[in-house]
């Protein structure tokens, strides 16, 4: 059985027909969906893009790896999916994006070139790209955002697109009379960008997708990663103005948000973005263009659906639908993702496994307490691996694809390290203060602080919108006790003793003692005689009296 392992970047877990949207159709997510489990309660361990990436590709969570932020390197040796996998007999394969940064240092310390088999492995997460294209090229003053090269600008360069960064200016921009009209600029959002459909950047990695499916041989993961919908916002015709401003919901924000709010909450509601998003008129305008990317999406998704029952892969391929985290979009006074409201640390995860023994759950959902990292043991197990769980601290979902009820975990955890953002300035805070935690079981969630701030409680039973924060009095103050010794045995777990699993432990004791080293014996009746043969005899040669 080969895996296609597909993420949408920055894509809602309710922005799917199938989990209820009430405007968008996404018909081939829905195809899913109909095949295998969507599980409701997914939850990424860091809501930001390459944080919550190095999640997913190690199995580990942010603070055991340490890559928390864009731009922090995955440290050399960190093992990733694809070093596990190539164990139990697999290829992975990289299409698109990962936001991972190497460790350059580290490799260079070692003596690891780029251009080697293993040191080009480092610099990719583990994978071998066929496509490495992490979907922002931007570029400003100071040089462009993504010094690597761009196979997607080259092929837009390829196909007659004259421009120095056509990615910039066809890609992501409309036209407004004779001038370029970005897509950074929100205002531009309902404005068709200036490409032709086929040549937008899904369309464009699909067939990627498709021409690696097209000659791959052996065992295989595909990681097929999409920089949609992830902004700019701004989508191409036909899909520019399928959608409406009375398409778009109202904000799922309250007053009472606001008020005696937690610093950090408060910080992140202050920002920029998220000044933006309060604004009716961005959220008419980007939330239709966001609507239409993810239409553009689950259409794409279709050809690669198509494809593989064409060619009758369809029966021997695993597929997994996923987004590395979401979009507040205004919900919460809030745009862009970072804190631990649904809107920005739960997402979509769809799983269809076409194997016999999953036949049970096909059409079904599940709404077991769901990590990330999760998807790392489970793709060892597809492989018939033998899973390192002193390395993967993820568990496997082959169990609830199978039907069975296993004895599972009481809470969720996610991380976010904000050391690098404005509000870790603007709250005067040192860079190792400037880091939150997320603890949910499913009915409480508690954000704690570092830096001496005080946490966050919601009931999402009785407040599923998460508007009210009831660590604002001590009412609930024996559930804030209660989840933070969930989080104090989750900093108790073992998490660095990677180059060594339990069993070579188990292995270990009492080794050194059959190998001479007896340290502490009174008279020698503590042991087996054996061990000490080497050292009981008589006396060879004398040099005492």
């Amino acid at each position: 059985m080969n895996i296609l392992f597909i993420m949408y970047d920055q894509l809602r877990f309710d922005y799917l027909s199938c989990a209820g949207h009430p405007h968008l159709k996404t018909p081939n997510f829905d195809r899913v969906a109909a095949k295998g489990v969507r599980f409701t309660n997914a939850y990424v361990q860091s809501p930001i893009c390459g944080g919550s990436r190095m999640c997913f590709y190690t199995g580990r969570y942010a603070s055991s790896h340490g890559a928390h932020w864009n731009g922090f390197p995955l440290r050399v040796g960190e093992q990733t999916m694809g070093d596990h996998l190539r164990r139990a007999g697999m290829d992975a394969y990289l299409i698109g994006k990962t936001h991972m940064k190497a460790d350059a240092e580290g490799m260079e310390r070692l003596g690891l070139s780029a251009d080697t088999i293993i040191g080009a492995r480092q610099t990719e997460c583990g994978f071998d790209a066929i496509v490495r294209d992490d979907g922002l090229w931007g570029s400003g003053p100071d040089g462009l955002y993504d010094e690597k090269r761009s196979p997607y600008n080259e092929y837009l360069k390829s196909k007659g697109y004259e421009a120095e960064n056509p990615w910039a200016d066809f890609a992501n921009a409309g036209v407004d009379g004779d001038d370029i009209a970005t897509g950074w600029i929100f205002r531009n959002a309902d404005k068709p960008a200036n490409i032709k459909e086929e040549d937008s950047e899904t369309p464009w990695l699909t067939s990627k997708a498709i021409e690696f499916m097209e000659q791959a041989e052996g065992k295989w993961l595909a990681h097929v990663s999409y920089i949609k919908p992830h902004w700019p916002f701004i989508v191409p015709a036909p899909y520019h103005n399928m959608f409406n401003e009375s398409h778009v919901p109202p904000a799922k924000r309250h007053a009472v948000e606001r008020e005696d709010v937690q610093p950090v909450f408060g910080a992140y509601q202050n920002n920029k973005i998220a000044q933006a998003f309060q604004k009716d008129e961005v959220r008419n305008k980007v939330i239709p263009a966001y609507m239409g990317l993810i239409k553009q999406c689950d259409d794409q998704l279709g050809r690669i659906l198509d494809y593989l029952e064409e060619t009758g892969q369809m029966d021997d391929t695993m597929i997994v639908l996923t987004s590395d985290h979401g979009d507040y979009l205004g919900d919460h006074w809030l745009g862009e993702k970072d804190l631990f409201h649904d809107q920005s640390a739960k997402i979509p995860m769809i799983i269809y496994d076409p194997r016999e023994r999953a036949d049970s759950t096909r059409g079904t959902v599940c709404d077991a307490l769901v990590e990330s990292i999760d998807l790392a043991v489970t793709f060892v197990e597809a492989a018939d691996g033998k899973v390192a769980d002193h390395i993967l601290e993820g568990r496997s979902l082959q169990p609830w694809l199978d039907g069975k009820t296993p004895e599972w975990r009481d809470y969720v955890i996610s991380e976010f390290d904000y050391s690098a953002t404005p509000m870790a300035v603007q709250l005067g805070l040192e860079p190792r203060d400037a880091r939150l935690f997320m603890v949910f079981d499913g009915r409480y969630k508690l954000m704690h602080a570092e830096g001496d701030f005080r946490p966050m409680l919601f009931d999402l039973q009785e407040d599923p919108e998460e508007f009210h924060d009831l660590a604002k009095s001590n009412s609930h103050q024996s559930e804030i006790d209660r989840l933070y010794t969930y989080l104090t045995k989750w900093g108790l777990r073992m998490s660095q003793r990677v180059t060594k699993s339990d069993d070579d432990v188990k292995a270990m004791r009492g080794r050194s003692m059959r190998r001479g080293i007896m340290p502490f014996l009174a008279d020698g009746s503590e042991v087996p005689a054996e061990l000490l043969e080497k050292y009981n005899g008589k006396v060879k040669q004398r040099f005492v009296k």
